[in-house]
């Protein structure tokens, strides 16, 4: 059994983007990554305790926990830690043998709305040994620990078969076409425009605080840093008050972008989740559909998430004809060789789904338009850099802050690309694998959409207050691709 006595003691400072993370925990949202894997056959919790032990605390990150001080937090190790912990028997309600999936459900909901404890590393896995056949494996971690993709790094080292992380930064490979743009925008963009407009805001000091405090509309807040710390820091004509100045100027645009459509998910959030998810879709089907249409497979999801949600508003009642709600998507911003470092690394980008269109194969047209005018968008890049921004000021600003996000968004939504094979752990078969997002603010909607083993497969997690059903909005995601697909079908193919 793993014990502080064998684990090193270590001290690193934490990043600006996850201490913006860490302090973006509140009584309607926390900042949780939560999962379920399904596994067939069971398995023992001595198998996943000895497991995780083994693999996971290869990774120092797991085993330290957070000390917050008045400049941000640490990264330090825990003298107290005990795996057993952080793996615990997780048991059902009696009679969830019957109905175990509801059951599950329910429980996940209330794990939702648990903070994890600050005085330990903030991760848990739950094991209930007998579910449905098989096992269900829990599992939450704080999202200032690492982002959803850095993530999958880390599963996949945990999987039979799984390599361990890397001691070392890989060299890099060359690289040729996007892969080269990308890797370019990662080292010559992100790190100097986050690092100049931290710089800028550290120089203003006082002066941003008394922005948000003076201007009734916090629309305004980012032209008062303008003219506040920046005017300060061109003084001197550097380039990294040239850059610092053009970011927060570009960041000001993202931030007045027009509030979301007021349907019933917006509002205030309550203080209680459901989460909900539907059985997998074959992806190949999604595939065919796509390369018919001349549209990506994630054109085809998107749609089919507009589809299910402009659906559920209509049986609502709600008149949903040219409705659009705004989504926002996190987006990659560094090489997959390096997310075994963990933390976040990923910008956010806003799409607006066309919930009001009906016809599927006109809205599927339409999400493939929108996405096309996202791509090269430095709205992703200039989100990570608010992040930073945020991690640097009193928690009452850095919410002030994220809240413009909130006004404008109704949902979170991700879309993860898992392995296509469906992979072993501790010797049963990971048949299903869900996860939610956190959502922040007053943001009450949560979507998440993950391909793995051959499947596509919807979840959602929702507040009770703004969605009390999200079974209602999955139970709509299958009927809304099967009429894509039928649709795709009957046009006139090979007619002039």
């Amino acid at each position: 059994m793993v014990t502080a006595s064998h684990i090193p003691y270590t001290v690193e400072r934490m990043s600006k983007v996850d201490t913006a993370w860490l302090r973006m925990d509140s009584p309607s949202n926390l900042m949780m990554i939560m999962g379920v894997w399904l596994l067939k056959p069971g398995i023992s919790y001595a198998a996943v305790r000895d497991r995780i032990a083994e693999r996971l605390l290869k990774y120092p990150r797991f085993s330290q926990r957070v000390q917050v001080d008045a400049t941000g937090a640490s990264w330090i190790t825990d003298t107290r830690f005990d795996i057993s912990r952080h793996v615990r028997l997780e048991k059902l309600p009696v009679g969830a043998k019957k109905n175990p999936m509801p059951a599950l459900q329910a429980r996940l909901a209330e794990l939702a709305m648990q903070p994890l404890d600050m005085r330990y590393p903030l991760w848990e896995y739950r094991l209930v040994e007998h579910f449905d056949g098989g096992s269900a494996l829990i599992v939450r971690i704080h999202h200032c620990i690492a982002d959803g993709l850095a993530l999958i790094s880390v599963i996949q080292s945990m999987v039979d078969g799984g390599l361990e992380p890397p001691k070392r930064s890989p060299k890099p490979a060359p690289l040729h076409g996007l892969e080269a743009a990308e890797d370019w925008m990662s080292h010559t963009l992100i790190e100097p425009l986050t690092v100049a407009a931290v710089k800028a805001l550290e120089v203003a000091g006082d002066g941003a605080v008394q922005a948000f405090e003076a201007v009734g509309d916090p629309r305004h807040v980012l032209e008062k840093w303008l003219a506040l710390g920046l005017n300060k820091s061109l003084e001197g004509s550097s380039e990294a008050a040239r850059l610092a100045y053009q970011v927060l100027r570009d960041a000001a645009a993202l931030v007045l972008m027009a509030d979301d459509s007021p349907t019933r998910l917006k509002g205030t959030p309550g203080h209680a989740k459901r989460v909900a998810w539907c059985q997998p879709i074959p992806l190949d089907e999604v595939r065919a559909v796509s390369k018919a249409l001349r549209c990506s497979i994630n054109d085809v999801l998107l749609s089919c998430v507009a589809g299910a949600i402009g659906q559920y508003l209509s049986h609502c009642g709600d008149k949903v004809a040219g409705q659009e709600i705004r989504a926002m998507v996190p987006v990659n911003l560094r090489p997959m060789t390096q997310a075994y470092k963990l933390g976040n690394k990923f910008g956010l980008a806003p799409v607006v789904l066309p919930i009001g269109v009906s016809n599927p194969i006109e809205r599927v047209f339409e999400v493939r338009r929108r996405m096309t005018d996202l791509k090269g968008s430095l709205q992703p890049l200039l989100a990570f850099g608010l992040l930073a921004v945020a991690g640097i000021l009193v928690k009452p600003v850095q919410d002030a802050m994220l809240s413009l996000f909130s006004r404008k968004t109704t949902a979170v939504m991700t879309n993860v690309p898992g392995p296509r094979e469906k992979l072993t752990f501790c010797g049963s078969t990971l048949e299903q694998a869900l996860f939610w997002v956190p959502q922040s603010g007053s943001v009450g909607l949560g979507v998440s959409i993950l391909s793995y083993g051959g499947g596509v497969q919807f979840g959602i997690i929702s507040d009770t207050t703004l969605c009390p059903d999200p079974q209602a909005i999955i139970d709509q995601f299958e009927p809304e691709f099967e009429k894509l697909k039928l649709l795709t079908l009957m046009l006139p193919w090979g007619e002039g």
